[in-house]
Protein backbone atom coordinates (compact mmCIF):
# COMPACT_ATOMS: atom_id res chain seq x y z
CA UNK A 1 0.00 0.00 0.00
CA UNK A 2 2.82 2.37 0.93
CA UNK A 3 4.79 1.58 -2.23
CA UNK A 4 1.71 2.15 -4.36
CA UNK A 5 1.14 5.53 -2.67
CA UNK A 6 4.77 6.50 -3.28
CA UNK A 7 4.44 5.55 -6.96
CA UNK A 8 1.28 7.67 -7.28
CA UNK A 9 3.02 10.68 -5.69
CA UNK A 10 6.07 10.27 -7.94
CA UNK A 11 3.84 9.94 -11.01
CA UNK A 12 1.90 13.09 -10.09
CA UNK A 13 5.15 15.00 -9.55
CA UNK A 14 6.39 13.88 -12.98
CA UNK A 15 3.16 15.05 -14.57
CA UNK A 16 3.37 18.45 -12.86
CA UNK A 17 7.02 18.91 -13.89
CA UNK A 18 6.27 17.87 -17.50
CA UNK A 19 3.36 20.35 -17.63
CA UNK A 20 5.60 23.14 -16.29
CA UNK A 21 8.26 22.31 -18.91
CA UNK A 22 5.65 22.30 -21.69
CA UNK A 23 4.28 25.62 -20.43
CA UNK A 24 7.77 27.19 -20.40
CA UNK A 25 8.53 25.93 -23.92
CA UNK A 26 5.51 27.82 -25.25
CA UNK A 27 6.57 31.14 -23.67
CA UNK A 28 8.31 33.88 -25.70
CA UNK A 29 12.01 34.61 -24.91
CA UNK A 30 11.33 37.93 -23.14
CA UNK A 31 8.87 36.33 -20.75
CA UNK A 32 11.29 33.48 -19.97
CA UNK A 33 14.13 35.93 -19.27
CA UNK A 34 11.94 37.95 -16.88
CA UNK A 35 10.79 34.75 -15.19
CA UNK A 36 14.38 33.56 -14.90
CA UNK A 37 15.43 36.77 -13.14
CA UNK A 38 12.42 36.52 -10.78
CA UNK A 39 13.24 32.92 -9.84
CA UNK A 40 16.90 33.75 -9.18
CA UNK A 41 15.81 36.67 -6.97
CA UNK A 42 13.50 34.41 -4.94
CA UNK A 43 16.18 31.72 -4.65
CA UNK A 44 18.72 34.33 -3.50
CA UNK A 45 16.21 35.66 -0.95
CA UNK A 46 15.80 32.18 0.55
CA UNK A 47 19.58 31.68 0.77
CA UNK A 48 20.10 35.07 2.43
CA UNK A 49 17.50 34.20 5.09
CA UNK A 50 19.30 31.00 6.08
CA UNK A 51 21.05 31.00 9.52
CA UNK A 52 24.46 30.28 7.93
CA UNK A 53 24.11 33.45 5.79
CA UNK A 54 23.29 35.84 8.65
CA UNK A 55 25.70 36.94 11.37
CA UNK A 56 24.83 35.88 14.93
CA UNK A 57 24.52 39.48 16.14
CA UNK A 58 22.39 40.59 13.16
CA UNK A 59 18.78 40.23 12.09
CA UNK A 60 17.56 40.09 8.48
CA UNK A 61 13.84 40.38 7.69
CA UNK A 62 12.21 38.90 4.58
CA UNK A 63 11.75 42.35 3.00
CA UNK A 64 15.43 43.25 3.54
CA UNK A 65 16.56 39.88 2.17
CA UNK A 66 14.30 40.34 -0.87
CA UNK A 67 15.60 43.89 -1.32
CA UNK A 68 19.23 42.72 -1.13
CA UNK A 69 18.66 39.82 -3.52
CA UNK A 70 16.83 42.02 -6.03
CA UNK A 71 19.49 44.71 -5.81
CA UNK A 72 22.21 42.10 -6.43
CA UNK A 73 20.51 40.27 -9.32
CA UNK A 74 19.49 43.57 -10.92
CA UNK A 75 23.12 44.73 -10.39
CA UNK A 76 21.91 47.88 -8.64
CA UNK A 77 23.74 48.23 -5.35
CA UNK A 78 21.05 49.94 -3.28
CA UNK A 79 21.19 48.45 0.21
CA UNK A 80 18.56 48.34 2.94
CA UNK A 81 21.09 46.73 5.31
CA UNK A 82 24.89 46.77 5.22
CA UNK A 83 26.21 43.65 3.48
CA UNK A 84 29.32 43.25 5.65
CA UNK A 85 27.61 43.95 8.96
CA UNK A 86 24.66 41.61 8.44
CA UNK A 87 25.91 38.70 6.34
CA UNK A 88 28.55 36.04 7.00
CA UNK A 89 31.29 35.33 4.43
CA UNK A 90 28.92 32.71 2.97
CA UNK A 91 26.11 35.29 2.71
CA UNK A 92 28.50 37.76 1.09
CA UNK A 93 29.48 35.02 -1.36
CA UNK A 94 25.80 34.52 -2.19
CA UNK A 95 25.48 38.25 -2.90
CA UNK A 96 28.57 38.12 -5.15
CA UNK A 97 27.15 35.10 -7.01
CA UNK A 98 23.82 36.88 -7.49
CA UNK A 99 25.63 39.93 -8.86
CA UNK A 100 27.55 37.72 -11.30
CA UNK A 101 24.42 35.94 -12.49
CA UNK A 102 22.54 39.21 -12.79
CA UNK A 103 25.36 40.92 -14.68
CA UNK A 104 26.00 38.17 -17.21
CA UNK A 105 22.34 37.23 -17.46
CA UNK A 106 20.55 34.05 -16.49
CA UNK A 107 20.56 32.77 -20.07
CA UNK A 108 24.29 33.35 -20.63
CA UNK A 109 25.10 31.51 -17.39
CA UNK A 110 22.76 28.66 -18.35
CA UNK A 111 24.25 28.28 -21.84
CA UNK A 112 27.75 28.54 -20.35
CA UNK A 113 26.99 25.61 -18.03
CA UNK A 114 25.63 23.62 -20.99
CA UNK A 115 28.84 24.27 -22.93
CA UNK A 116 30.97 23.27 -19.92
CA UNK A 117 28.96 20.05 -19.56
CA UNK A 118 29.49 19.27 -23.25
CA UNK A 119 25.77 19.42 -24.06
CA UNK A 120 24.35 20.65 -27.35
CA UNK A 121 22.92 24.17 -27.28
CA UNK A 122 19.48 24.02 -28.89
CA UNK A 123 17.63 26.64 -30.92
CA UNK A 124 15.49 27.69 -27.92
CA UNK A 125 18.60 28.41 -25.81
CA UNK A 126 20.22 30.31 -28.69
CA UNK A 127 17.06 32.38 -29.08
CA UNK A 128 17.11 33.28 -25.37
CA UNK A 129 20.76 34.40 -25.57
CA UNK A 130 19.99 36.38 -28.74
CA UNK A 131 17.20 38.20 -26.91
CA UNK A 132 19.22 38.76 -23.71
CA UNK A 133 22.36 40.12 -25.41
CA UNK A 134 20.48 42.12 -28.10
CA UNK A 135 22.09 40.19 -30.96
CA UNK A 136 20.57 40.49 -34.44
CA UNK A 137 20.97 36.85 -35.54
CA UNK A 138 21.76 33.33 -34.32
CA UNK A 139 25.14 33.10 -36.05
CA UNK A 140 28.02 32.51 -33.65
CA UNK A 141 25.84 32.55 -30.48
CA UNK A 142 27.80 29.75 -28.77
CA UNK A 143 31.11 31.39 -29.64
CA UNK A 144 29.75 34.72 -28.35
CA UNK A 145 28.79 33.19 -24.98
CA UNK A 146 32.25 31.65 -24.65
CA UNK A 147 33.86 35.02 -25.43
CA UNK A 148 31.60 36.79 -22.91
CA UNK A 149 32.52 34.37 -20.13
CA UNK A 150 36.26 34.55 -20.93
CA UNK A 151 36.17 38.37 -21.11
CA UNK A 152 34.38 38.56 -17.77
CA UNK A 153 36.91 36.26 -16.14
CA UNK A 154 39.87 38.27 -17.51
CA UNK A 155 38.51 41.68 -16.50
CA UNK A 156 37.46 40.54 -13.03
CA UNK A 157 40.79 38.76 -12.41
CA UNK A 158 42.73 41.88 -13.41
CA UNK A 159 40.45 44.05 -11.25
CA UNK A 160 40.82 41.75 -8.25
CA UNK A 161 44.62 41.77 -8.57
CA UNK A 162 44.85 45.58 -8.72
CA UNK A 163 42.31 45.98 -5.91
CA UNK A 164 44.26 43.53 -3.74
CA UNK A 165 47.29 45.84 -3.88
CA UNK A 166 45.18 48.53 -2.19
CA UNK A 167 43.13 46.46 0.26
CA UNK A 168 46.14 44.40 1.43
CA UNK A 169 47.49 47.56 3.11
CA UNK A 170 44.53 47.67 5.52
CA UNK A 171 43.43 44.03 5.86
CA UNK A 172 44.96 40.58 6.33
CA UNK A 173 45.89 38.84 3.03
CA UNK A 174 42.91 36.44 3.10
CA UNK A 175 40.42 39.16 4.05
CA UNK A 176 41.89 41.52 1.45
CA UNK A 177 41.58 38.81 -1.22
CA UNK A 178 37.89 38.30 -0.40
CA UNK A 179 37.19 42.04 -0.53
CA UNK A 180 39.14 42.38 -3.80
CA UNK A 181 37.29 39.57 -5.57
CA UNK A 182 33.91 40.88 -4.34
CA UNK A 183 34.76 44.45 -5.36
CA UNK A 184 35.97 43.40 -8.81
CA UNK A 185 32.79 41.39 -9.48
CA UNK A 186 30.61 44.27 -8.26
CA UNK A 187 32.50 46.90 -10.28
CA UNK A 188 32.63 45.03 -13.61
CA UNK A 189 28.96 44.10 -13.30
CA UNK A 190 28.14 47.74 -12.51
CA UNK A 191 26.74 46.97 -9.06
CA UNK A 192 27.64 49.31 -6.19
CA UNK A 193 27.85 46.71 -3.41
CA UNK A 194 30.77 46.77 -0.97
CA UNK A 195 31.77 44.66 2.04
CA UNK A 196 33.81 47.26 3.93
CA UNK A 197 31.07 47.69 6.56
CA UNK A 198 29.46 50.69 8.22
CA UNK A 199 27.62 51.85 5.05
CA UNK A 200 30.83 53.63 4.03
CA UNK A 201 31.08 52.42 0.43
CA UNK A 202 34.47 53.63 -0.93
CA UNK A 203 34.60 56.89 1.03
CA UNK A 204 37.72 55.76 3.00
CA UNK A 205 39.54 55.45 -0.37
CA UNK A 206 38.45 58.71 -1.99
CA UNK A 207 42.08 59.83 -2.53
CA UNK A 208 43.47 56.43 -3.55
CA UNK A 209 44.25 56.87 -7.25
CA UNK A 210 44.87 53.16 -7.99
CA UNK A 211 41.57 51.93 -6.53
CA UNK A 212 39.61 54.82 -8.06
CA UNK A 213 41.01 54.26 -11.55
CA UNK A 214 40.76 50.46 -11.29
CA UNK A 215 37.10 50.76 -10.31
CA UNK A 216 36.44 53.24 -13.13
CA UNK A 217 38.20 50.94 -15.61
CA UNK A 218 35.98 48.00 -14.63
CA UNK A 219 32.80 50.09 -14.65
CA UNK A 220 33.49 51.63 -18.07
CA UNK A 221 34.24 48.34 -19.82
CA UNK A 222 31.40 46.56 -18.04
CA UNK A 223 29.07 49.34 -19.18
CA UNK A 224 30.22 49.42 -22.82
CA UNK A 225 28.72 46.02 -23.59
CA UNK A 226 30.33 42.75 -24.62
CA UNK A 227 29.61 43.26 -28.32
CA UNK A 228 31.47 46.58 -28.30
CA UNK A 229 34.46 45.13 -26.42
CA UNK A 230 34.70 42.22 -28.87
CA UNK A 231 34.39 44.62 -31.80
CA UNK A 232 37.25 46.76 -30.39
CA UNK A 233 39.45 43.69 -29.91
CA UNK A 234 38.71 42.51 -33.45
CA UNK A 235 38.95 45.77 -35.43
CA UNK A 236 41.48 47.73 -33.33
CA UNK A 237 40.58 50.89 -35.24
CA UNK A 238 37.74 53.32 -34.57
CA UNK A 239 37.15 53.79 -38.30
CA UNK A 240 36.51 50.08 -38.89
CA UNK A 241 34.14 49.65 -35.93
CA UNK A 242 30.43 48.98 -36.45
CA UNK A 243 27.96 51.87 -36.21
CA UNK A 244 26.71 50.52 -32.88
CA UNK A 245 30.22 50.51 -31.39
CA UNK A 246 30.94 54.03 -32.64
CA UNK A 247 27.67 55.32 -31.17
CA UNK A 248 28.28 53.66 -27.80
CA UNK A 249 31.91 54.80 -27.48
CA UNK A 250 31.20 58.39 -28.61
CA UNK A 251 28.14 58.85 -26.41
CA UNK A 252 29.87 57.28 -23.39
CA UNK A 253 32.90 59.56 -23.80
CA UNK A 254 30.75 62.69 -24.13
CA UNK A 255 28.66 61.79 -21.06
CA UNK A 256 31.76 61.02 -18.97
CA UNK A 257 33.42 64.32 -19.88
CA UNK A 258 30.24 66.39 -19.48
CA UNK A 259 29.42 64.70 -16.18
CA UNK A 260 32.91 65.33 -14.81
CA UNK A 261 32.85 69.02 -15.72
CA UNK A 262 29.34 69.61 -14.36
CA UNK A 263 30.00 67.77 -11.08
CA UNK A 264 33.25 69.66 -10.56
CA UNK A 265 31.38 72.93 -11.20
CA UNK A 266 28.55 72.15 -8.78
CA UNK A 267 30.31 70.26 -5.97
CA UNK A 268 33.30 70.90 -3.70
CA UNK A 269 35.13 67.73 -4.74
CA UNK A 270 38.42 66.89 -6.44
CA UNK A 271 38.77 66.26 -10.18
CA UNK A 272 39.32 62.59 -9.36
CA UNK A 273 36.09 62.57 -7.35
CA UNK A 274 34.17 64.32 -10.14
CA UNK A 275 35.42 61.83 -12.73
CA UNK A 276 34.73 58.86 -10.45
CA UNK A 277 31.12 59.87 -9.79
CA UNK A 278 30.55 60.69 -13.46
CA UNK A 279 31.64 57.11 -14.26
CA UNK A 280 29.81 55.55 -11.30
CA UNK A 281 26.52 57.32 -12.03
CA UNK A 282 26.33 55.46 -15.34
CA UNK A 283 24.83 52.46 -13.40
CA UNK A 284 27.63 51.40 -11.02
CA UNK A 285 26.66 53.08 -7.75
CA UNK A 286 30.00 53.34 -5.96
CA UNK A 287 30.71 56.62 -4.17
CA UNK A 288 33.81 58.19 -2.67
CA UNK A 289 31.93 61.22 -1.30
CA UNK A 290 28.67 61.28 0.72
CA UNK A 291 25.92 61.70 -1.88
CA UNK A 292 23.58 63.09 0.78
CA UNK A 293 25.81 66.16 1.02
CA UNK A 294 25.63 66.98 -2.71
CA UNK A 295 23.76 70.10 -3.83
CA UNK A 296 20.48 69.83 -5.73
CA UNK A 297 22.35 70.78 -8.92
CA UNK A 298 24.83 67.95 -8.41
CA UNK A 299 22.05 65.47 -7.65
CA UNK A 300 20.24 66.53 -10.83
CA UNK A 301 23.38 65.91 -12.92
CA UNK A 302 23.68 62.44 -11.38
CA UNK A 303 19.97 61.79 -12.09
CA UNK A 304 20.43 62.58 -15.80
CA UNK A 305 23.48 60.29 -16.03
CA UNK A 306 21.68 57.51 -14.13
CA UNK A 307 18.59 57.72 -16.33
CA UNK A 308 20.65 57.41 -19.53
CA UNK A 309 22.73 54.61 -18.03
CA UNK A 310 25.05 52.17 -19.78
CA UNK A 311 24.93 50.54 -23.22
CA UNK A 312 22.90 47.66 -24.74
CA UNK A 313 24.23 44.18 -24.06
CA UNK A 314 26.19 45.41 -21.05
CA UNK A 315 25.89 44.75 -17.33
CA UNK A 316 24.28 48.16 -16.72
CA UNK A 317 20.77 49.62 -16.89
CA UNK A 318 19.07 52.89 -17.84
CA UNK A 319 17.49 53.75 -21.19
CA UNK A 320 20.95 53.09 -22.70
CA UNK A 321 23.44 55.36 -24.47
CA UNK A 322 22.34 54.30 -27.96
CA UNK A 323 18.73 55.24 -27.16
CA UNK A 324 19.82 58.71 -26.06
CA UNK A 325 22.04 59.09 -29.15
CA UNK A 326 19.27 58.10 -31.59
CA UNK A 327 16.80 60.55 -30.00
CA UNK A 328 19.41 63.32 -30.14
CA UNK A 329 20.06 62.61 -33.83
CA UNK A 330 16.32 62.64 -34.57
CA UNK A 331 15.97 66.04 -32.85
CA UNK A 332 18.99 67.36 -34.78
CA UNK A 333 17.57 66.14 -38.09
CA UNK A 334 14.27 67.92 -37.43
CA UNK A 335 16.03 71.25 -36.90
CA UNK A 336 18.45 70.86 -39.81
CA UNK A 337 15.87 69.31 -42.18
CA UNK A 338 18.19 66.38 -42.95
CA UNK A 339 17.89 62.61 -42.71
CA UNK A 340 18.67 60.87 -39.42
CA UNK A 341 22.21 59.62 -39.80
CA UNK A 342 25.52 59.22 -37.97
CA UNK A 343 29.04 58.28 -39.07
CA UNK A 344 27.86 58.15 -42.72
CA UNK A 345 25.14 55.63 -41.94
CA UNK A 346 21.38 56.14 -41.88
CA UNK A 347 19.39 55.26 -38.78
CA UNK A 348 16.19 53.30 -39.41
CA UNK A 349 12.73 54.53 -38.49
CA UNK A 350 12.30 51.38 -36.42
CA UNK A 351 15.30 52.34 -34.25
CA UNK A 352 13.96 55.88 -33.81
CA UNK A 353 10.47 54.69 -32.82
CA UNK A 354 11.86 52.13 -30.38
CA UNK A 355 14.17 54.72 -28.79
CA UNK A 356 11.29 57.10 -28.11
CA UNK A 357 9.05 54.26 -26.87
CA UNK A 358 11.71 53.07 -24.42
CA UNK A 359 12.20 56.60 -23.08
CA UNK A 360 8.47 57.30 -22.74
CA UNK A 361 7.81 53.99 -20.95
CA UNK A 362 10.84 54.51 -18.70
CA UNK A 363 9.68 58.01 -17.85
CA UNK A 364 6.22 56.67 -17.03
CA UNK A 365 7.66 54.02 -14.69
CA UNK A 366 9.76 56.66 -12.91
CA UNK A 367 6.82 59.07 -12.56
CA UNK A 368 4.50 56.42 -11.12
CA UNK A 369 7.17 55.19 -8.71
CA UNK A 370 8.04 58.72 -7.54
CA UNK A 371 4.35 59.43 -6.91
CA UNK A 372 3.99 56.25 -4.84
CA UNK A 373 7.15 57.04 -2.88
CA UNK A 374 5.91 60.57 -2.15
CA UNK A 375 2.70 59.08 -0.73
CA UNK A 376 4.48 56.35 1.27
CA UNK A 377 7.45 58.43 2.49
CA UNK A 378 6.17 62.02 3.07
CA UNK A 379 8.98 62.79 5.54
CA UNK A 380 11.61 62.89 2.78
CA UNK A 381 12.12 65.67 0.26
CA UNK A 382 11.09 65.28 -3.38
CA UNK A 383 14.69 65.33 -4.65
CA UNK A 384 15.65 62.52 -2.25
CA UNK A 385 12.78 60.29 -3.40
CA UNK A 386 13.27 61.21 -7.06
CA UNK A 387 16.98 60.39 -6.78
CA UNK A 388 16.21 57.05 -5.10
CA UNK A 389 13.76 56.01 -7.82
CA UNK A 390 16.05 57.08 -10.68
CA UNK A 391 18.91 55.18 -9.03
CA UNK A 392 16.74 52.06 -8.75
CA UNK A 393 15.45 52.29 -12.33
CA UNK A 394 18.92 52.89 -13.75
CA UNK A 395 20.19 49.95 -11.60
CA UNK A 396 22.81 52.34 -10.23
CA UNK A 397 22.82 52.06 -6.44
CA UNK A 398 23.70 55.63 -5.49
CA UNK A 399 21.62 56.96 -2.60
CA UNK A 400 21.31 60.07 -0.47
CA UNK A 401 21.24 57.72 2.53
CA UNK A 402 17.50 57.15 2.94
CA UNK A 403 17.32 53.52 1.68
CA UNK A 404 17.74 51.71 5.06
CA UNK A 405 15.03 53.86 6.67
CA UNK A 406 12.34 53.33 4.02
CA UNK A 407 9.16 51.60 5.15
CA UNK A 408 8.45 48.04 3.93
CA UNK A 409 5.99 49.28 1.29
CA UNK A 410 8.54 51.82 0.06
CA UNK A 411 11.18 49.10 -0.23
CA UNK A 412 8.78 46.91 -2.25
CA UNK A 413 8.20 49.81 -4.67
CA UNK A 414 11.98 50.18 -5.10
CA UNK A 415 12.27 46.40 -5.60
CA UNK A 416 9.72 46.54 -8.45
CA UNK A 417 11.49 49.53 -10.00
CA UNK A 418 14.87 47.74 -9.86
CA UNK A 419 13.37 44.66 -11.53
CA UNK A 420 11.74 46.80 -14.24
CA UNK A 421 14.99 48.67 -14.80
CA UNK A 422 17.00 45.45 -15.20
CA UNK A 423 14.59 43.58 -17.47
CA UNK A 424 13.48 46.73 -19.30
CA UNK A 425 10.13 48.52 -19.29
CA UNK A 426 9.77 47.99 -23.05
CA UNK A 427 10.49 44.25 -22.71
CA UNK A 428 8.08 43.81 -19.80
CA UNK A 429 5.28 45.52 -21.72
CA UNK A 430 5.89 43.95 -25.13
CA UNK A 431 6.15 40.38 -23.82
CA UNK A 432 2.48 40.45 -22.72
CA UNK A 433 1.16 41.90 -25.98
CA UNK A 434 0.40 39.78 -29.02
CA UNK A 435 1.77 41.51 -32.10
CA UNK A 436 -0.88 41.15 -34.79
CA UNK A 437 -0.64 42.56 -38.29
CA UNK A 438 -3.13 45.39 -38.95
CA UNK A 439 -6.09 44.35 -41.10
CA UNK A 440 -6.54 47.73 -42.72
CA UNK A 441 -4.61 50.86 -43.58
CA UNK A 442 -6.24 54.23 -43.01
CA UNK A 443 -5.84 57.51 -44.86
CA UNK A 444 -3.45 60.01 -43.38
CA UNK A 445 -4.50 63.31 -41.82
CA UNK A 446 -2.48 66.05 -40.12
CA UNK A 447 -2.61 66.62 -36.36
CA UNK A 448 -1.59 70.07 -35.06
CA UNK A 449 1.51 69.65 -32.86
CA UNK A 450 2.98 72.31 -30.55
Amino acid sequence: MTKRLEKDVIEKMKNIISKIIMFLKKQPPGRLIALGFALVILFGTCLLLMPFSVRNDAEVSFVNALFTSTSAVCVTGLIAIDTADHFTPFGQGVVAALIQVGGLGVTSIGVGLMIAAGKRVGLKSRNLVKEALNVDNYRGIVRLVKSVLILTLCFEAAGALLSFIVFSRDYSPLHALGISVFHSIAAFNNSGFDILGGLRNLIPYQTDILLNLTTCFLIIFGGLGFLVILDILKQRSFRRLSLHSKVVITTSAVLLIAGTLLLKATEDISWLGAFFHSVSARTAGFSTYPIGEFTNAGLFVLCVLMFIGASPGSTGGGIKTSTFFVMFQEARSMFTKTTVHAFRRSISKENITKAFMITILSGAVVCIAVFLMCVLEPEYSFIQLFFEVISAFGTVGLSTGITPDLCSAGKIVIVLVMFTGRVGAFTLLSMWIDHAEPNARYSEETVVIG
